[in-house]
């Protein structure tokens, strides 16, 4: 396992091309698809076609520094789900995405909250990041309530995106925290 990241319980790697069926399974539960497509589950072709060939095309893109990365236990090594520190395609280097994306059994146990904040850490002090972002819906208070431990402050309220107006709660739209590099070094 080539590891990209570690914290005291997660190791983060990069995906490898035999890793399709992890991506299926974590986005054929409901739960976790819930405030991303309302429950419904991505396709299997579609992760095997399109998700996974643009995660691997990532790390050559950003040299294996940015994008998509496998998390799993240290202890056991059971695969958890993902996070994403990544900037928009045409966007700035210096300004990154911050996301998680994990399986029922994870939640609740700190993990997305450890992993971002070990992100933040390499964002901040390894990889030239000026400014961290993360969006979600504005009625997923899970994940705000993880961007608000994490430092992050309300930036922004937008509007929800037209291929998500049917999703439970979307007629509140989306919300976007915002973290610098000066304001990590300060907390």
């Amino acid at each position: 396992m080539d590891t990209y990241l570690e914290t005291e319980r997660l190791a983060l790697r990069h995906f490898a091309p035999d890793d399709a069926d992890l991506l299926i399974e974590l986005d054929s539960d409901p739960a976790v698809m819930r405030y991303l497509t309302g429950g419904d589950p991505t396709a299997p072709e579609v992760i095997r076609e399109r998700h996974l060939p643009n995660i691997l095309a990532g790390y050559e893109k950003w040299r294996g520094e940015l994008g998509l990365f496998a998390a799993q236990e240290k202890d056991g090594g059971a695969f958890i789900g993902w996070f994403i520190l990544r900037p928009e395609p045409e966007g700035p280097l210096d300004e990154v995405e911050l996301g998680y994306r994990l399986r029922q059994a994870a939640w609740g146990k700190g993990y997305a909250t450890e992993g971002s904040r070990a992100l933040l850490g390499k964002a901040f002090t390894e990889l030239g990041v000026r400014m961290v972002w993360a969006e979600t819906m504005t009625v997923n208070h899970g994940s705000r309530n993880i961007m608000e431990k994490l430092g992050m402050s309300l930036a922004d309220t937008i509007p929800t995106p037209p291929d998500m107006e049917e999703i439970e709660g979307s007629e509140h739209g989306d919300v976007r925290y915002e973290i610098t590099k000066e304001q990590w070094e300060r907390q």
